[in-house]
């Protein structure tokens, strides 16, 4: 009865050991503190880097491939300098479309826009093959790290954290923490934080 007495004694105290221990690693955890990233809503907006067509109907020479500049702005032809970031490609189209009206330049014209190229995703950290990547729309994060030859042996593969821009009620940028099935937005840039153990 002793003997059960001691072994018991001695399970329970490996049980607290290893409970304290996770308490400690999940306290000095780098995602400690940091709150899941909101979900992206709503619809994609234009931002510096994206590749953009514009195309303009019955008219060719209005209709090309533009790359948003870091100041958020295209060079259009006939309208000089249009400002593209915080649009959604529609509702870039029809600024377009009322611009050239207005001014007189086409009459009833018909303007669509595209998004060729998103901006890139960023990921850094724990996997293969750092750097950045195309973004694709419906990437998740688990679809980033496998671009990026998969996960190191010492990565934490859940939660990893992410600084975002895109979406962002003010934005500003915006950091928190993500799981595998996070879906992405253009510019995010993620960490994948290295295990000590």
């Amino acid at each position: 009865m002793e003997c059960d007495y001691r072994m018991s004694t001695s399970l329970i105290q490996r049980f607290v050991v290893v409970g304290i221990s996770g308490l400690l690693l999940a306290a000095c955890s780098p995602t400690h503190g940091l709150k899941p990233i909101p979900p992206v809503t709503g619809s994609y907006h234009l931002g510096a880097g994206d590749q953009i067509r514009i195309l303009t109907y019955n008219d060719p020479q209005l209709s090309n491939s533009f790359s948003v500049s870091d100041a958020g702005t295209i060079a259009f032809p006939l309208l000089g300098t249009v400002t593209a970031a915080g649009q959604t490609p529609s509702d870039f189209a029809a600024f377009l479309g009322n611009q050239l009206g207005t001014r007189g330049l086409l009459h009833k014209p018909s303007v669509s826009v595209e998004v060729m190229q998103y901006r890139p995703v960023f990921v850094l950290g724990e996997v293969q093959k750092p750097g950045q990547y195309n973004y694709l729309p419906g990437m998740t994060m688990e679809t980033v790290v496998a671009l990026a030859g998969g996960y190191t042996y010492r990565a934490i593969k859940n939660p990893a954290s992410v600084v975002r821009t895109e979406g962002t009620p003010d934005g500003r940028p915006m950091k928190g923490k993500i799981s595998e099935e996070t879906y992405l937005a253009p510019g995010d840039v993620i960490t994948i934080y290295e295990r000590f153990f």
